[in-house]
């Protein structure tokens, strides 16, 4: 087993992601059988990888509780039919549970413990809402650790309004609007579809049905609309539901493998890892927590953002987005800034979110052989940010108009 591997994302699927709550197609599913159902479609999907290679599993939930909890990776592995020797075990660092995962085990890999690998993480919103049955130490109140609205995402989205008043409601609208525009777009190019896995759903009168699209999307959003709605994080505030992502039930799941494993089964990874980093920020404005774990992923790699040619960064919020962007100098409007859309149209079903934009880059790399390196980078509660730059295995070096 070679040491100081290379580490590669060979395929990454998820659910379809649904909108949380009674009224939610995954309302009477479990948030277990979420994660096996991505789980079962990846080793489908590629059959050529012998279930008793996978040398651990680990998959992430925020909330670890009833069909959340029990270990989730070790659980899920043995419900989705993975041999018994298959390890498993869970992750915890909320929004960035899953992209977590995938570091994690890259690590593993990357110095030659493991070949192969499944990482992902689910997230049951209607069933499990962000913080519930948590008990937080007085001790943050008390001694003023923390502020008493710090795991109040909305709130500490309007926050990065007060900090950065230039970048403001009418922009995070803008930016709001284009990405449900986006979404649709490719939905209706069949860009997306391809990596859903389809979920067996049943209604509140036992009818069966089949999910096989993301359920929040909303492609007729308007500016107009937008600048109309309610601010339920501040009076007179600047952050809307057009402008947040969703409360989202969903799942995602991806196959990792080292250099020497790839080979040997014939895999053909679609990224490559280059760096990775994560950073801690003040959890009031936790929403400018990709900024320094962006600027530490750069440096790890020698690169800089100019190199960056496709950026995934997910949309808790539009304008925790637009402070990333506007920090590192790339316009809002960038096309390549999340070309397929993001979070405020299909979801964040906080856990699952990062391999969520790991696929997206992933099947852009395949379509883009003019970009070398893309970005996947996302805010997390309690202040904090992850990023992951990955390296285009297409890339050709040639530049097209």
């Amino acid at each position: 087993m070679a040491v100081n591997s290379d580490v590669y994302f060979v395929d990454g699927v998820r659910t379809p992601f649904g909108r949380a709550g009674e009224k939610g197609m995954y309302w009477n599913t479990r948030a277990d059988d979420l994660i096996v159902k991505a789980m079962i479609g990846l080793m489908e999907r590629n059959p050529g990888v012998p279930g008793e290679r996978i040398d651990d599993v680990a998959i992430a939930a925020t909330t670890q509780q009833g069909d959340q909890g029990l270990t989730l990776g070790r659980s899920a592995a043995i419900l989705a039919g993975l041999p018994l020797s298959v390890p498993g075990f869970a992750i915890d660092r909320m929004c960035a549970g899953a992209m977590t995962s995938v570091t994690t085990l890259a690590g593993s890999i990357g110095i030659g413990m493991y070949d192969l690998a499944i990482a992902g993480g689910v997230e049951h919103m209607g069933r499990h809402p962000l913080g519930i049955g948590a008990d937080p130490n007085p001790r943050f109140l008390t001694e003023r650790l923390v502020s008493a609205d710090a795991l109040n995402m909305g709130v500490t989205a309007e926050r990065i309004h007060d900090r950065f008043p230039h970048l403001t409601k009418e922009r995070a609208d803008r930016f709001g609007m284009l990405s449900q525009h986006k979404v649709q777009a490719a939905y209706d190019a069949g860009l997306i579809q391809p990596d859903l896995v389809p979920v067996a759903i049943k209604d509140a009168d036992g009818a069966w049905g089949l999910a096989t699209e993301d359920e929040g999307r909303r492609p007729e959003t308007t500016m107009e609309g937008l600048a109309a709605l309610k601010t339920p994080f501040r009076p007179h505030g600047r952050v809307t539901a057009g402008t947040s992502s969703p409360l989202t039930d969903g799942a995602t799941v991806s196959l990792l493998a080292g250099g020497a494993a790839a080979k040997e089964l014939g895999l053909e990874p679609k990224m490559k890892l280059v760096s990775f980093a994560f950073a801690g920020v003040q959890p009031e404005i936790m929403g400018i927590g990709p900024v320094p774990s962006t600027e530490k992923a750069l440096k790890k790699a020698g690169l800089t953002i100019d190199d960056i040619g496709l950026f995934e960064l997910n949309e808790a919020f539009a304008i925790q987005v637009l402070s990333l962007l506007d920090h590192f100098g790339v316009a809002d409007d960038d096309p390549r800034v999340n070309p397929w859309g993001g979070a405020i149209a299909v979801g964040h079903p906080l856990a699952a979110s990062g391999v969520r934009l790991m696929i997206q880059l992933a099947a852009q790399f395949k379509t883009r052989p003019d970009v070398r390196y893309g970005l996947t980078a996302m805010c997390v509660g309690l202040g904090q940010g992850g990023s992951v730059i990955w390296e285009n295995p297409y890339f050709d070096g040639k530049k097209r108009k």
